[in-house]
C-alpha cells in the first residue's frame, strides 16, 4: 500500500488527467460494445421480422429513423451508425493513449527529478557503499518499468472490469443459458492469474536484480578500462561479466518460462470457452432457440469479454515488475538525506583549527582515530603523514563533515564543527583528492565548475598558480579542449593540476590537499606550494603526503600510526627524534643522493 502511496504522491498534478484517461477507456468500450447490438438489430429485426427487442430509449430512437419498415429501405441508415459508433470509439481511444501517455511520462519525470535529487543529498557513506551499476538500473530500467505500466497496463485494468460488469448483464439479458457457458471459464482464468502473479513477481525480483549486479560489473569494467588493458586481464574481466550474464539469463529464462506456461494454459481455456459457444450457439440458433442476431451478439461478446480477462495475466505481470520496481526505488528515497538541524549555523571561517581528543570509527568497536588533539592556526600549513590506513583520509574526512566523529571535539574559529551546516563547511573547505574526478567537460568548464561566476582571467590565474595553465595553451584547443569522460584524455598528473585549479579558484579559507601532489614531480610539487604560500587570501593548509620533500615546508607535521597521533613538530624537530618521520626522511634522503650519483 505504502508503494501504491509513493506512485499517487508522484502522480501530483497528472492524476485528473489519467483518471480521464481511464474513462476514456470506459467510453470507448461502452461504443465498442454497442455495435454488435445495432448489428443484432439489423439482422433480426430491420432485414428480419423478429420484433424489436431493445430498452426503451433505443426503441424510442429507432422510432424516431422512421421504424424498421422505413430502415429495412434504408440500411445506410444502420451502416452510418456503425461507422459513428466506430468513430466514435477512435476519438476516446485517442484521448485514452493521449493523456495515459502524458501522465505516464510526467510522473517518470517526475520520478527521475526526486530520485536524482535524492541522490545528490545522500550522506557521503552511502555512496561508498553503494554499487554504481544498481543504482543506474533503479533509476533507468526500473522506473522504465513503473512507466510503462501506468502508460499501457494499469488503463486496461478498467477497460476489463468495464468490459466485464457491462457485457455480463447485456447476455444474460438475451440467453441465460449461453450467457452461463460464456462465462464459466472467466473465474478459473482469474484464480489463474492471480497465482501466476505470485510466482513471477518473486522470479522478476530475482532477474532485476541479477540485472543490477549485471550493470554494476559493465559499469565498473568501463571505468577502468586502462587498468583492465594494462593488466591484461581482458579475459578474466569477460568471465567475470559472463558469470553475472548467465545468472540473470537463468533467471530471466524462469520469467519467459512461467509466462510461456500461463500464456499456453490461458489460450487453452479461452479457445475451448470459445469452442462451446460457437458449438451450443450454432446449435441452439439452428433449433430456433435463440436468434442468428443473438449468436452473432455472443460470439462478438465472447472474443471481447476474454481476451481483457486473458490479458489480466500481463497486467498482473507488469504490476508484480512495477512493484518490485517501487520498491528498488523506495529502497533509495528511504535513505536518510543530510538535513541542516536546528542548531546549524553559518558562521564566518577564517582557518583557526582545534582538534581534541577526537574518536572515530567507520564500524562499532574498529576505532579509525583516537585521541586526536593538535591545534591549527590561521594561514598555517599543517602536513600530515603516516602508513596506508593510519587515518589520514579520515581526518579530512571530519574535517569535510563527509562523517561525524564520535567523542571529542573539532572547532573551527571557536565553534563546534557538528553545530556548522555540512553545505556551509564544505563550501569553506576546498579538498583536492588523491583520485581527481573530471567532467566529460571542457578544461575551462571543468576549473570553473566551483564557481560558475568565475571570470576568465579567474580561471587562467588559478591554473596557473596549479601550474597547468602552460599545458593548456600547448593543447590543440586550449582551454575549449575536451577532457573526455572522467578526464581520459588527460595524464594523471594534468588531472591532478587541473582539480586543484578547480579546488583553489574558490578561494576557500581551508584547503586540504589529499595526497593530490603525487601525481606530479618534486619542481611542479614546490612550485604549486610556493604559488599557494604567496596567495593573498593566506589559507589554512593541509597537506597529506608521503614525499618528506613535500612536508618539510610545512608549520607543523603531525604523523599518524594506527589512528593515533604519535609524532608531532618541524620537519627539523622530527628529523631529530627517532621514530616514523626520521626513518622515512633518512630512506628518501639516501635514495635522492644515489639518484644524484647515478645522474
Amino acid at each position: 500500500m505504502k508503494k501504491i502511496r509513493l506512485l499517487w504522491d508522484f502522480m501530483k498534478g497528472y492524476r485528473l488527467m489519467y483518471i480521464g484517461a481511464i474513462f476514456s477507456v470506459c467510453f470507448a468500450t461502452l461504443f465498442t460494445l454497442l455495435n454488435p447490438l445495432v448489428l443484432r438489430t439489423t439482422i433480426d429485426s430491420i432485414i428480419g421480422d423478429k420484433p424489436l427487442d431493445l430498452p426503451n430509449w433505443a426503441t424510442n430512437i429507432v422510432e424516431f429513423l422512421g421504424g424498421t419498415n422505413e430502415l429495412s429501405q434504408k440500411l445506410w441508415i444502420c451502416a452510418l451508425i456503425i461507422i459513428a459508433l466506430t468513430i466514435l470509439r477512435g476519438l476516446f481511444l485517442y484521448l485514452k493513449g493521449k493523456w495515459s501517455a502524458v501522465s505516464a511520462e510526467s510522473t517518470a519525470r517526475n520520478m527521475r527529478e526526486k530520485l536524482y535529487d535524492h541522490l545528490q543529498h545522500l550522506n557521503y557513506d552511502y555512496h561508498v557503499k553503494a554499487e554504481t551499476g544498481d543504482l543506474i538500473q533503479r533509476c533507468t530500467s526500473d522506473l522504465d518499468t513503473i512507466r510503462r505500466f501506468l502508460a499501457v497496463q494499469s488503463v486496461e485494468i478498467g477497460r476489463a472490469i468495464f468490459i466485464v460488469s457491462l457485457i455480463s448483464p447485456i447476455i444474460f439479458s438475451l440467453n441465460t443459458k449461453l450467457a452461463l457457458v460464456a462465462l464459466i471459464v472467466i473465474p478459473f482464468i482469474f484464480v489463474f492469474a492471480i497465482v501466476f502473479f505470485m510466482k513471477i513477481k518473486a522470479s522478476f525480483k530475482l532477474s532485476d536484480e541479477a540485472e543490477g549486479k549485471m550493470s554494476a560489473v559493465l559499469q565498473e569494467n568501463l571505468t577502468g578500462m586502462r587498468v583492465v588493458r594494462a593488466f591484461a586481464r581482458q579475459k578474466f574481466e569477460i568471465e567475470k561479466f559472463d558469470e553475472k550474464s548467465k545468472e540473470y539469463r537463468d533467471l530471466t529464462y524462469k520469467v519467459v518460462w512461467l509466462l510461456a506456461w500461463y500464456w499456453a494454459l490461458s489460450d487453452l481455456l479461452c479457445m475451448l470457452q470459445i469452442g462451446a459457444v460457437l458449438i451450443l450457439g450454432t446449435y441452439w440458433a439452428a433449433t430456433g432457440v435463440i436468434t442468428l442476431g443473438t449468436l452473432v451478439v455472443f460470439i462478438t461478446y465472447e472474443g471481447m469479454i476474454l481476451w481483457p480477462v486473458r490479458q489480466l495475466g500481463r497486467i498482473l505481470t507488469d504490476l508484480g515488475k512495477t512493484l518490485v520496481s517501487l520498491e528498488r526505488i523506495k529502497e533509495i528515497l528511504d535513505e536518510p538525506i543530510e538535513k541542516i538541524e536546528a542548531n546549524e549555523s553559518t558562521p564566518e571561517i577564517k582557518g583557526d583549527i582545534r582538534f581534541k581528543d577526537v574518536y572515530f570509527e567507520y564500524d562499532k568497536d574498529r576505532p579509525v582515530l583516537k585521541n586526536i588533539s593538535f591545534n591549527v592556526k590561521q594561514g598555517e600549513t599543517i602536513a600530515v603523514m603516516g602508513q596506508t590506513g593510519s587515518g589520514k583520509s579520515s581526518l579530512i574526512h571530519l574535517l569535510a563533515r563527509l562523517y561525524n566523529y564520535k567523542e571529542g571535539s573539532i572547532k573551527i574559529d571557536g565553534v563546534e564543527l557538528k553545530n556548522i551546516q555540512k553545505k556551509w563547511i564544505r563550501k569553506n573547505v576546498g579538498i583536492v583528492l588523491q583520485e581527481p574526478f573530471l567532467f566529460s567537460k571542457t578544461i575551462k568548464d571543468n576549473i570553473g565548475l566551483a564557481r560558475k561566476e568565475a571570470k576568465e582571467a579567474e580561471i587562467f590565474e588559478a591554473a596557473r598558480v596549479a601550474a597547468i595553465h602552460d599545458v593548456i595553451l600547448n593543447f590543440e584547443n586550449g582551454y575549449e579542449t575536451s577532457v573526455g569522460e572522467r578526464g581520459v584524455t588527460l595524464s594523471g598528473g594534468q588531472k591532478q593540476r587541473i582539480a586543484i585549479a578547480r579546488t583553489i579558484i574558490n578561494d576557500t579559507p581551508i584547503l586540504v590537499f589529499d595526497d593530490s601532489l603525487s601525481a606530479v614531480d618534486t619542481e611542479t610539487d614546490a612550485y604549486i606550494r610556493k604559488a599557494l604560500n604567496s596567495r593573498k587570501n593566506n589559507a589554512t593548509t593541509f597537506i597529506i603526503s608521503h614525499r618528506v620533500s613535500t612536508l618539510a615546508e610545512a608549520d607543523k607535521i603531525i604523523v599518524l600510526d594506527k589512528g593515533e597521533l604519535i609524532q608531532m613538530g618541524t620537519h627539523e624537530e622530527l628529523i631529530k627524534q627517532p621514530g616514523l618521520y626520521s626513518r622515512v626522511w633518512k630512506i628518501q634522503n639516501s635514495l635522492e643522493q644515489d639518484m644524484d650519483k647515478i645522474g
